[in-house]
């Protein structure tokens, strides 16, 4: 074998190999002008895919939406690291760096349904099953993730959503006051409030949820994911509410969580369950 025979074994079972390990890449979430604005041209809307090796897929996908206040994203603890342990977990997993709403909530609303399209779009290449999409969310990124759980429909419709610490009302006093002012403006009305808190617009349609947070949380009312979860039962959807004794708000992904290990065997224990 002479020397160039050599060089393309030896590329060829580069790429071979590449072909069965874990994929990690940017994406444009969009191809054409997004539909709707926030004011700000250098906000810009991507995604990072988190592929899994093709022996270890499982078929499931999930939109990671970090969370910040609607003012701003925490991308690493809140995203690319959860990423990272679900990619070992055999789940395709796609971080979306959504635009801030400005007071204009279908900005961040239309960013992640086009996320979940995204995912379906590529179903075959990224051997993932669309009928097993779903979205994650942390505070504000669960609020964002609780409404298009409740309210989008076709091919925007996750089957399953995960919510850390969630925001889920927008109902003044009761939600969480800094992202009510970045998702609906200065004066919302009574109506805009009401449209988007989640826990009013839950219905047997929902897909099932997870809910983790904790119970000292004095940034967004535990009361937020508490009462969702009671409206999820009494739609008869299927969901299951973690409450820890401590751990505040804004935890992530961060190990010194004092329920950090918990969290993730739970969390593995609910996705391994359908």
């Amino acid at each position: 074998m002479n020397i160039k025979q050599i060089i393309l074994a030896f590329i060829l079972c580069f790429v071979s190999v590449l072909s069965f390990a874990q994929q990690v890449f940017d994406a444009r979430l969009y191809n054409t002008r997004p539909a709707y604005d926030n004011g700000n041209p250098n906000d810009t809307a991507k995604v990072r895919v988190y592929l899994p090796k093709a022996s270890e897929a499982t078929g499931r996908a999930i939109v990671v939406c970090p969370g910040g206040g609607y003012s701003s994203l925490s991308m690493q603890t809140e995203g690319y690291a959860w990423a990272e342990f679900l990619q070992s977990q055999g789940v395709a997993a796609i971080v979306l760096k959504y635009r801030l709403p400005n007071g204009t909530p279908a900005v961040p609303i239309s960013d992640a349904e086009q996320a979940i399209k995204l995912v379906r779009m590529n179903a075959t290449s990224w051997k993932v099953n669309r009928k097993d999409v779903g979205i994650m969310g942390f505070s504000a990124g669960g609020h964002l993730a609780a409404t298009v759980a409740t309210q989008s429909k076709g091919e925007a419709k996750p089957n399953f959503q995960i919510l850390l610490y969630p925001v889920i009302s927008m109902v003044e006093g009761y939600g969480h006051e800094g992202s009510l002012r970045q998702f609906l403006g200065k004066n919302p009305s009574k109506a805009q409030q009401k449209k988007f808190s989640a826990d009013q617009n839950v219905n047997r349609t929902t897909p099932r949820a997870f809910i983790a947070l904790s119970d000292d949380d004095d940034s967004v009312s535990p009361l937020n994911g508490v009462n969702y979860y009671a409206e999820l039962y009494k739609n008869d959807v299927p969901a299951t509410l973690h409450v820890y004794p401590g751990g505040g708000h804004g935890w992530g992904s961060k190990i010194s969580f004092r329920y950090h290990q918990e969290l993730l065997v739970e969390l593995k224990a609910w996705l391994d369950a359908f």
